[in-house]
C-alpha cells in the first residue's frame, strides 16, 4: 500500500512539473552520489527542479499525462529516457542551467574495469618514488630515469584511451602517483523545449555561428540556382547583373545604346578618363579615416573606376 501511495505521489509531481515548465534537460547521472546531487539541487534552487526516478515510472507517467491532456509533444521525452538519467525542469536560460550543473563535478580515481570517459596522459614529472619501482614503469613502457634517488618520468605517456577499460596496472600506477583523472557529475544528454528536442551542442552556437551557417546555405543555393539557371530570391541580383552585362556587351559592339551604356562608351572613347579617375584613390588614402568621413558628408563622392568589372558594378550605385 505504501508503494502505491509513493507511485501516485511521484506521478502527481511529475505531471505538475510537466505543466509548470516548458524546458527540460535530460541528464545522465552515472557515478553521481547523493551528496553531490544535493549540492546540485541547492545550486539550482529558485528556478529549476531535479526529478530522478525509474525510467519505467517516468515513461508511464509521461505517456498517461500526454493522453489525458491531449498534448502529444510530451511523448517526445519518452525515447530520451534510456540509462541512468534524470530530468531538470527549468524556467531560466537553458545554457546557464547547464553551466551551473557543470560546476558540480568531483574527482574520482581510475578504478579497474572502469570505462574511461576521457584520455589519460601521465605528464613528465618526478614521481618521488624510490628506484625499486623502476620495473613497474618498464612494464608499462614508460621511459624513466633516476634523479636524486627518485624515479622521474622523462616524457608524457598516454596510458588510457577514451572508451577503453582501465587495467589493473594503469589503475595501480595512477594510484601511486596520486592522480585522479576522472570527474563525474550530471551531464546534459538532450534538451526538450516546447515540444522540440535538440542536442546540448546547440547551446554553444553564437549569433556569429548562426549567421555564418545562414550565409553558407545562401551561397550554396545561389550557386546551385546559377548552375541550373533556376530563378530564386538568392540568385536574383546575380542574374540581373549577368543580364545587364550581356546587354551592355551588345550595346558596346553595336550602335545600340541606352542611358547606362552611355557612360561606359564615353570612357572607352577617351581612355585618359580612366587615369583621372584612378588618380583620385591615392589622394584620398592620405587623409585619416575620420577626415574622410567628414569629407564624404560634406560633398558628393566622385566615382572611382579602376577596371571594366568595377565600372559595370558601379553603375548601380
Amino acid at each position: 500500500m505504501a508503494i502505491k501511495v509513493k507511485k501516485e505521489a511521484y506521478d502527481k509531481k511529475l505531471c505538475r512539473l510537466l505543466d509548470e515548465y516548458n524546458k527540460i534537460l535530460v541528464v545522465s547521472a552515472d557515478n553521481v552520489g547523493s551528496n553531490q546531487l544535493q549540492q546540485i539541487r541547492s545550486g539550482l534552487r529558485g528556478h529549476s527542479e531535479i526529478l530522478m526516478g525509474k525510467n519505467t515510472m517516468m515513461k508511464r507517467s509521461i505517456k498517461l499525462h500526454a493522453e489525458s491532456t491531449g498534448n502529444s509533444e510530451f511523448a517526445n521525452l519518452i525515447p530520451l529516457l534510456v540509462g541512468n538519467v534524470g530530468l531538470i525542469f527549468t524556467k531560466g536560460d537553458v545554457k546557464e542551467v547547464r553551466d551551473v550543473v557543470a560546476k558540480y563535478k568531483v574527482g574520482a580515481p581510475a578504478r579497474v574495469g572502469l570505462v574511461a570517459p576521457i584520455d589519460v596522459i601521465v605528464p613528465a614529472m618526478n614521481t618521488s618514488l624510490d628506484p625499486s619501482n623502476t620495473s613497474f614503469f618498464q612494464a608499462l613502457n614508460i621511459p624513466t630515469k633516476i634523479n636524486k634517488g627518485t624515479v622521474e618520468i622523462v616524457t608524457p605517456v598516454h596510458i588510457v584511451h577514451k572508451g577503453e577499460k582501465v587495467g589493473s596496472s594503469e589503475a595501480a600506477l595512477l594510484s601511486k602517483l596520486g592522480i585522479r583523472p576522472f570527474s563525474y557529475g550530471l551531464i546534459v544528454a538532450s534538451v526538450y523545449e516546447s515540444g522540440s528536442v535538440f542536442s546540448p551542442k546547440v547551446l554553444d552556437l553564437t549569433d556569429e555561428d548562426l549567421m555564418a551557417k545562414f550565409a553558407e546555405g545562401l551561397s550554396n543555393i545561389a550557386a546551385l540556382s546559377l548552375s541550373i539557371s533556376f530563378p530564386t530570391l538568392a540568385v536574383a541580383p546575380h542574374m540581373l547583373i549577368n543580364g545587364y552585362k550581356n546587354v551592355l556587351a551588345v550595346a558596346l559592339a553595336t550602335e545600340y545604346s541606352f542611358s547606362l551604356a552611355e557612360k561606359v562608351k564615353e570612357y572607352l572613347k577617351d581612355p585618359s578618363k580612366f587615369a583621372a579617375a584612378a588618380a583620385v584613390v591615392p589622394a584620398a588614402s592620405v587623409t585619416s579615416a575620420a577626415a574622410g568621413k567628414v569629407e564624404e558628408a560634406a560633398k558628393p563622392q566622385e566615382p572611382e573606376e579602376e577596371s571594366d568589372d568595377d565600372l559595370v558594378f558601379g553603375l548601380f550605385d
